[in-house]
């Protein structure tokens, strides 16, 4: 699949910021841990979150479109043993399936999820974790299976993560929401790890800290009762994204929805960068147009609260088209550099340090030509980089971008944008 994009044109309009990825297969993989029906609402229909919903298909749920964007989820009757091995392989977000299925059955296999080629993304702090727990876990290299097995009972108080990892909090969370009396510490407090442990309150579970760096679990979720109804939050890497694509085009546009308490360090940077904006509510308003792009002097992802990893790459275009030079320092990926080198294709003027580090120099006159989506973000980088170009631009792998950025031709082209999708 790939996108026909003609850039140089300016944009405006009004962009609505959907459901977040990064909290939606999470919470979908939370339903695991009840009986109880789950309705979820502001679903974003995007190529991770159906690919969650087909890994539970695969051992039995129940799934019910209600909407466009809500789904009522029945975990009756599941067989943890039907899991999907080729569907596992397709996301890294179905490492999550491990916290609730070993937590309701004492018992799980699985393959070794998929995902992004970003780097090195080692599941140690997940299976270190559990194994402090008392799991025994055996990996079956022939069949690239994982076999995880945990006792009952166990008078573990107190795990410390080896280091601030999203997914693994989120696997104790779920848990520990059946087994509480337990405190994570080095918990990563990311705002969609946040809205995974305001749903396990919503099913009855006492959580306290959500938010910061050690959450303790003191109540599991009720066992018994009726439906559980929850609403994902707004994506703020989409936001972010958007913002960042509004600026780089020098065009006037309205991103709504936007989750602004999520964005603080990436909003300063974009101040920083020069970017004109104005916040109203749930809105920000990019000013494009007046804006007067600079260079900053260093963008460096950290873990949450930090300048998200997710949000790098969309700022690396934006550092084209500002005056001077920017070293971007990723401290957590060595792959998440690699956009860059498509980035150069289009004329785009970048010195590699290291795997971590780079810089990258502006304004650069940007040019149309035949570029890859090498991952999820880098994707989305990749059209707002043939949005800012001059004439043509293929952007070929484009079902990348599609996992975690819905219908994003249709919600550009409808602002001004001129993108068509190949399905060859």
């Amino acid at each position: 699949m790939k996108f026909i994009v003609n850039g140089g044109r300016k944009l405006s309009g009004e962009v609505r910021t959907l459901g977040s990825k990064n909290a939606a297969t999470p919470i979908i993989a939370a339903t695991l841990i009840t009986e109880r029906p789950c309705v979820i609402k502001n679903l974003p229909i995007i190529g991770d979150v159906l690919t969650m919903i087909d890994a539970l298909e695969s051992i039995g749920s129940e799934i019910e479109w209600l909407s466009d964007r809500s789904i009522r989820i029945s975990n009756k009757h599941i067989d943890p043993s039907k899991l999907d091995r080729r569907v596992v392989r397709k996301i890294r977000s179905s490492i999550l399936l491990v916290g609730p299925l070993l937590s309701r059955f004492g018992y799980l296999e699985m393959s070794t999820p998929g995902g992004c080629h970003i780097g090195v993304r080692p599941m140690d702090a997940h299976f270190d974790a559990f194994r402090e727990l008392g799991a025994h876990i055996l990996y079956d290299e022939k069949d690239d299976l994982y076999r995880v097995e945990i006792k009952k009972h166990n008078d573990i108080k107190e795990v410390i993560l080896k280091e601030f990892s999203p997914t693994a909090t989120e696997n104790l969370l779920m848990f520990f929401a059946l087994r509480p009396g337990v405190k994570i510490k080095i918990a990563a407090a990311e705002s969609h790890v946040k809205d995974l442990g305001e749903f396990l309150q919503k099913m009855g579970a006492q959580i306290d800290g959500l938010g910061t760096h050690e959450i303790a679990i003191n109540k599991s979720v009720d066992k018994k009762g009726g439906e559980i109804e929850y609403t994902i939050m707004n994506d703020p890497i989409e936001a972010g994204t958007f913002m960042v694509l509004g600026a780089a085009t020098k065009s006037n546009i309205t991103i709504s929805g936007v989750p602004i308490n999520s964005l603080t360090l990436p909003m300063l940077k974009l101040k920083e960068f020069g970017v004109e904006f104005e916040i109203k509510n749930d809105n920000v308003i990019i000013n494009g147009a007046s804006s007067n792009l600079r260079s900053v002097s260093k963008v460096m992802t950290q873990p949450y609260p930090g300048f998200p990893s997710d949000l790098q790459a969309p700022f690396g275009v934006l550092a084209t088209q500002s005056k001077g030079t920017t070293l971007f320092f990723d401290t957590l990926y060595e792959r998440r550099l690699k956009y860059l080198y498509e980035l150069q294709k289009m004329g785009a003027k970048a010195e590699f340090l290291d795997p971590h580090r780079a810089i990258v120099k502006g304004p650069t006159k940007l040019s149309g030509t035949t570029v890859e989506s090498i991952d999820l973000r880098a994707g989305a980088t990749l059209v707002i980089a043939a949005l800012v170009a001059s004439g043509q631009s293929i952007l070929h792998t484009a079902e990348q971008i599609d996992r975690g950025y819905e219908r994003i031709e249709e919600r550009l082209n409808a602002i001004g944008a001129d993108i068509k999708r190949i399905n060859s």
